[in-house]
Formats: structure tokens, C-alpha cells, sequence
């Protein structure tokens, strides 16, 4: 399970023209999920989101996680991020969770960040989705479990 996230000032997704998640300061989650992910990586992962340091506190220093801010959370479901790109000219997906799997999984992601966190929003699984964002930095961390 991959998960890049990004420190966002405002963030929002869109499918077919309608706004579907949007938050302000916060986290942008793009979760990708593979085949041998499971709801025990789901939930490394989610922790890891929620407690990673890369919010800054009073002295500027980045020692705050989005659980310390009580900032937003959007989770956008993103394929892409599992691909295979070490040989060729085209991304292989073959490591990639099957659809079903990867609705199950990443359902059960959003369910758990709802748990535990005040301010979660989604994008759609599977959908074709316009995704916005205002990257606070820019601050981008690539995490995997």
C-alpha cells in the first residue's frame, strides 16, 4: 500500500463537474493499493497519515501531525501509484489490487480514517476525477507499509 501525501492549504476533487470532497489545511492522501494489501497495512498506513510530522509547530520546525492540527484529510483512490515503471516505456500494473479488491480495501481505508479523524473527505473509487490542490511548501512525502 502507497500512499503519497501532500500538505495542502485547500483541496478539492470533482467528478463529472460536481464537487465530491473538498478540505482546507490539511493532507492530500493518494492511496494506492496492491495485491497483497490488507486491512492490517490499511491501518499502518492510516496511522502513519494521520501522526507523520510535517506540519510546523510555533518555532517553524516540522513536529506536528494532522492529528496535532486537526486539519483535513482527502483520500483520493490512485491507481497509478503501484504501477511497475523499472522496465520499458509503459507502466505495468500487474502488482495492482483487482478493482473489487481495491474498492474493499480502500472503502475500509475511508472507513477507518472516519474513525479516527474529525475531518475526512473522498474522492470516488474508480472514477475519472479532476483533483485541486494548493501544496503548502511545497511539502510532498511518498509512504509505503
Amino acid at each position: 500500500m502507497r500512499g503519497l501525501i501532500q500538505r495542502v492549504q485547500h483541496a478539492s476533487v470533482e467528478i463529472a463537474g460536481n464537487t465530491t470532497g473538498k478540505i482546507d489545511n490539511g493532507l492530500l492522501l493518494l492511496l494506492g493499493i496492491e495485491k497483497t494489501d490488507d486491512p492490517a497495512k490499511a491501518n499502518k498506513l492510516l496511522q502513519k497519515v494521520l501522526k507523520y510530522r510535517i506540519f510546523n509547530d510555533s518555532d517553524g520546525k516540522m513536529n506536528l501531525g494532522l492529528n496535532d492540527t486537526g486539519g483535513g484529510l482527502l483520500i483520493v483512490s490512485q491507481f497509478t501509484l503501484v504501477a511497475d515503471t523499472q522496465k520499458g516505456l509503459r507502466p505495468g500494473f500487474s502488482a495492482g489490487a483487482s478493482s473489487e479488491a481495491g474498492e474493499a480495501l480502500y472503502n475500509y481505508f475511508v472507513a477507518q480514517a472516519r474513525q479516527c479523524h474529525s475531518v475526512v473527505a473522498t474522492g470516488q473509487f474508480g472514477a475519472n476525477m479532476r483533483v485541486s490542490l494548493l501544496n503548502d511548501g511545497p511539502v510532498t512525502f511518498m509512504l509505503s507499509v
